[in-house]
């Protein structure tokens, strides 16, 4: 369902491959979730800058309404109009400069299965291409919208979520004619595909399981375990024009725990290393045949996925390479020809599931491999991460990459489960965990300024509990962090001196973006706050959490003001 645009709607250019290759070239737009390929979610704008920030203020709000567990999409913009996406898939496009609408959808969803899902109704945003506006839906449809009218140009059903019980919350990512998106899987029994589109038709030109898409893959899944193996592809990856390669990442198996111990290999619900879960993949974008991969964790038994989208794309000493920040708390660095590990350092304080991880190599040194029953010391980190899906934000004119990290931990105690797929598929956990802080002293976040190769911290600032919003670094030397308690805050990129912040009312959860329209540089914020880590934080951390709205959301907008 569509609300026709009125007569004074924007004039836009196309989007074609070009535009969006370039798209880091072009700071006034920003054309795709992760800013561009190169996944920096930086602004080259510097009209708002670190001696003008005091001067931030409200341009205007938008309510999508029915913000059922927060607003947690990444909004658009191309040619002075944004688009986002917010709960229930239903999608916005409006005037970047005075925030009115230009025009909406809301898709007719299967109301019934969204309330049986345990990831919904949130919807995380949308793609651009070929003259359209590409959103997914939590019940398995891709769903294509003209760019200036927003009615519908096709709309093809990719998962049987009737059957599955999942199907989408990411936002899709454009390369050339193809469509990209990933469904939703991890604790769930599927065995969750990446998806090839046609942008023109809607006919899906390939899918890619990431549980077991090989023979070599499933000899990987013992007792035939990856019929039931989860997986996923939940968030936006990338694309590498210069070797025409997508890198994606993939969510961890089901269940998520695991009581086989050390004898993993043989025994337990899935023995072997579960290809290709937890892992990053690289494929072709054309026909979605996997080129190479790393498996981050080999058989991955404590939910620390390699589902997060954030694939930086750093050229250092004639080296092409890619960072990819794991939720186990570690950060990959990969050789962008090969996936070849190139450095792993920490970047999350506590971690107990391993010793260490090889930073030549990849290789786990000292795994802890749970066994049924409680554990007997805290698992860390807790499930929600060392890291989120959230992104962090770099800055090609400090060098540094600006990262979220959280400290906790959890209990757990970890039991046997079966795989339920009749009549529908059901969650496959495998334990009963609850958080708790951590050895070295109270749960909490911190955002770091480090060099993305080699970790090097030049700065750091902490927060009380862990921002799970993404980050935004802009060429007016500035550091932008949504957090939890509903403050936008801005830092000084070079110092971590905090310079400015405003109260939006609820917490963040979702993206920020900065574009430019009339001549004016904005700053774009989704607030609303809900989710499967936001439900922990009532417990662990009390007020603001324990009364905070869970069906609010706006998407707030900052500019200069006028002087």
């Amino acid at each position: 369902m569509a609300v026709a645009p009125p007569a004074w709607a924007i004039a836009t250019s196309e989007i074609n491959p070009a535009r969006i290759e370039a798209a880091e070239q072009n700071p006034s737009d920003w054309l795709t979730y992760h800013g561009g390929y190169k996944s920096y979610h930086y602004s080259g704008l510097d009209q708002i800058n670190a001696n003008n920030v005091k001067n931030l203020e409200v341009a205007w709000i938008h309510m999508p309404g029915r913000s059922t567990r927060g607003l947690q999409t990444m909004p658009l913009v191309a040619d002075g109009v944004l688009y986002y996406s917010g709960s229930y898939s239903r999608v916005y496009a409006l005037d970047g400069a005075t925030g009115k609408m230009i025009w909406s959808y809301f898709p007719q969803l299967d109301e019934e299965l969204v309330a049986m899902q345990t990831h919904s109704p949130y919807n995380r945003g949308v793609a651009l291409g070929d003259g359209k506006v590409f959103v997914a839906t939590v019940d398995g449809h891709l769903i294509a919208l003209d760019m200036k009218t927003g009615k519908e140009v096709w709309n093809t059903r990719l998962v049987d979520s009737k059957k599955l019980t999942v199907g989408f919350t990411g936002a899709p990512l454009v390369v050339k004619d193809t469509v990209l998106i990933g469904s939703q899987g991890g604790e769930w029994t599927s065995r969750g595909p990446l998806f090839g589109v046609d942008i023109k038709t809607g006919k899906k030109k390939w899918e890619f399981l990431t549980v077991a898409d090989t023979e070599e893959a499933k000899a990987t899944w013992g007792n035939e375990s990856w019929r039931t193996g989860g997986g996923g592809a939940w968030m936006p990856g990338t694309y590498d024009p210069e070797t025409n390669t997508i890198w994606w990442g993939t969510a961890n198996p089901a269940p998520l725990y695991d009581w086989s111990g050390a004898d993993w290999q043989k025994s337990g619900p899935r023995p072997g290393t579960n290809l290709y879960t937890t892992s990053v993949i690289a494929l072709d974008p054309d026909t979605g045949k996997l080129k190479f991969y790393h498996q981050e964790l080999p058989h991955d038994a404590w939910d620390f996925d390699s589902a997060v989208g954030e694939f930086l794309m750093i050229d250092r000493d004639g080296r092409k390479l890619v960072v990819h920040p794991n939720k186990g708390g570690f950060v990959f660095v990969y050789d962008r020809a090969d996936a070849k590990v190139q450095n792993v350092w920490r970047i999350a304080k506590n971690i107990n599931f391993v010793k260490d991880i090889d930073p030549k190599t990849g290789d786990l040194v000292g795994r802890r491999d749970l066994t049924l029953g409680k554990a007997s010391e805290p698992l860390c980190p807790a499930i929600a991460g060392g890291v989120s899906w959230n992104s962090g934000a770099y800055s090609p004119k400090t060098g540094l990459w600006y990262k979220i990290a959280q400290e906790w931990c959890m209990d757990v105690d970890v039991i046997k489960t079966t795989p339920i797929t009749e009549p529908m598929a059901q969650l496959n956990i495998g334990a009963n965990f609850k958080l708790v802080p951590p050895p070295d002293g109270p749960a909490r976040g911190h955002l770091d300024a480090r060099d993305p190769v080699t970790g090097a911290k030049k700065w750091e600032v902490n927060f009380d509990e862990p921002p799970l919003a993404s980050v935004l670094a802009t060429a007016g030397n500035l550091v932008f962090v949504p957090d939890s308690r509903g403050v936008l805050r801005a830092y000084n990129a070079e110092t971590g001196q905090e310079l400015w912040s405003h109260f939006n009312g609820v917490g963040h959860n979702g993206g920020i973006i900065s574009y430019s329209a009339g001549g004016k540089q904005y700053i774009a914020v989704p607030a609303g706050w809900g989710g499967m880590v936001a439900d922990e934080f009532p417990a662990l951390f009390g007020e603001p959490f324990t009364s905070m709205p869970k069906d609010a959301g706006a998407l707030v907008v900052f500019t200069l003001k006028q002087q």
